[in-house]
Formats: structure tokens, sequence, C-alpha cells
């Protein structure tokens, strides 16, 4: 995505068309259009091509974007685990893992980011019915690996509001959920962490559309990322006025929600009821 966008960049200031770029590389203007958003793969010699049409002389210039092109190319640690995942998540997976902030909704089960091993286990195999343990233990074990990028020297800021709702439905024994609910207790604590939960006292609110992830990258040239899940695909929003319209219903449900401190009381009385 970031060499899709310093691609497309270069190519706008100098007033080349898509079509005029395909031509060069020998390829389609909608192959130009995927490039730029980072939703295809680049051959170096390709990018090496694009550069000399947008007159990129300067080779330390030329070698940086190149390089980029390499590193592009690299399969993540999770596509080891491609076998059991549906084809849309590994693009979220690398996504995800290069955010600097990471805010979400959720309504029907707690974020993965957030969950204990005995709940994701239990999760996991509701969601992959017929699956055998070994593909289910496999699956766990990504989860929980992603979620070291919340305890990692340079973690992302983690912004999350929980539907009471996902807090009140049973993933697993009544031990898994008492262990869940001291785990979100306990994890809220971190500075990079900031938990709340959307009270079923409120009543209706802007997540009325359901689950979502805003993903905010470090760069400049990146657009944010909205993330929802379907039952069998996934979409990747990143128009200005989709994200603006995901990003003010977060907002509200930030305000609408009891603050952190608040949120952490109530879990600690949900482990009471418990």
């Amino acid at each position: 995505m970031l060499l899709g966008s310093q691609l497309r960049r270069l190519r706008e200031a100098r007033g080349i068309t898509r079509e005029a770029a395909g031509y060069s590389i020998r390829a389609s203007e909608s192959k130009i259009s995927r490039m730029e958003l980072g939703r295809v793969s680049f051959k170096t010699r390709d990018v090496e091509d694009l550069l000399t049409l947008y007159g990129i002389t300067d080779e330390a210039e030329r070698e940086q974007l190149i390089s980029l092109a390499r590193e592009a190319n690299v399969a993540g640690w999770w596509h080891s685990y491609s076998d059991v995942l549906p084809t849309w998540f590994p693009t979220y997976v690398g996504l995800e893992g290069a955010a600097h902030l990471i805010r979400a909704y959720e309504v029907q089960f707690i974020h993965g980011l957030l969950q204990t091993e005995e709940y994701a286990r239990e999760v996991v195999r509701r969601g992959m019915k017929g699956a055998g343990e070994a593909d289910v233990e496999r699956r766990v074990t990504l989860r929980l690996e992603r979620q070291k990028y919340l305890v990692a020297e340079n973690a992302p800021d983690f912004h999350i509001v929980l539907d009471e709702a996902a807090l009140r439905r049973p993933y697993g024994d009544r031990e898994v959920m008492r262990g869940q609910l001291q785990h979100l207790v306990e994890i809220s604590e971190r500075p990079n962490v900031r938990l709340q939960i959307m009270p079923f006292s409120f009543g209706g609110h802007s997540g009325e559309g359901g689950s979502f992830t805003i993903l905010s990258f470090p760069e400049s040239d990146l657009s944010d990322v909205v993330y929802l899940e379907q039952l069998t695909s996934a979409l990747y929003l990143d128009k200005r006025e989709d994200v603006a319209q995901y990003e003010q219903a977060l907002k509200e449900l930030q305000q609408d929600s009891p603050g952190p401190d608040e949120s952490r009381d109530l879990l600690r009385g949900l482990l009471q009821l418990s």
C-alpha cells in the first residue's frame, strides 16, 4: 500500500494517466489501479519502468522504492496459516500488524486481540464447525501471535468499544468467561489500550450497523482503512468519505459509553455476578 501510494503520487505529479502508465509496463489501466491501491504484488522490472516513466533518475530514490517493492513481495509470518484462514483474512492480519492505531467496535464477541486462549478456542470451534482439533489449534495459535502486537516495544494504540452483549454471550463454560472478564480488566490497564463498554442501559446507539475496525498507519501517504467482516467475505474501505462516517460512529460510541475507569468497574461487577 505504501509503495502503491508513492507510485500514484509520482504519476499524478507528472500528469500521466493510468492508461499511459499501464501501456509502459504492458499492463491494463486496472492493473495500475490495483498496484496503486496495494492490491497486487509488484514485479521489480515494472517498478523500475514506472520510475523511468515518471522521471525518477536519482539512484538513491530509485533504490529506496525498488527495495520497497522487494519487501512488499515477502510473505508475512501469518501466510503459513493460510490453510486454516478465510482467503480475505491474511490481508487484515498484515494491515493490523502495520497499524500504529487500531480502533474498533465489537458486538458479537470479544475482539480477537483481547481474547484469552480458552475463550478463543471456543470461538474458533464454533466458527470452524467440523474442523479437526489440529486446525482449530492452528487458528488459536495465530490469534495468540497477533496479540503480541499489543505488548511489543512499539505496540499500537488500541481503542475498543465492546457492546455489553459481547460480555454476556457465553463462549465456553463459567470458568472460561470468568477468565476472559478478568483478562479484560487486566489488559485494559495497559497504557496503549483504551477499553470502553457500551451498556444495554444506553439503548440505541451509533453502532447499529454492526462491528467494524479502523486501521491507521504511521506513513502519511497511507489512508485509514475500515475493515468489515461478513459471513463469506470482507470489505476494506479506504475512501475518505467512507472512513469519515465510521470515525464519526466510533467517536459517538466513545462519547456515549462510560469511560475506561467506569468500564473497568462494570467488568468487575460482571465478575462478581459470574
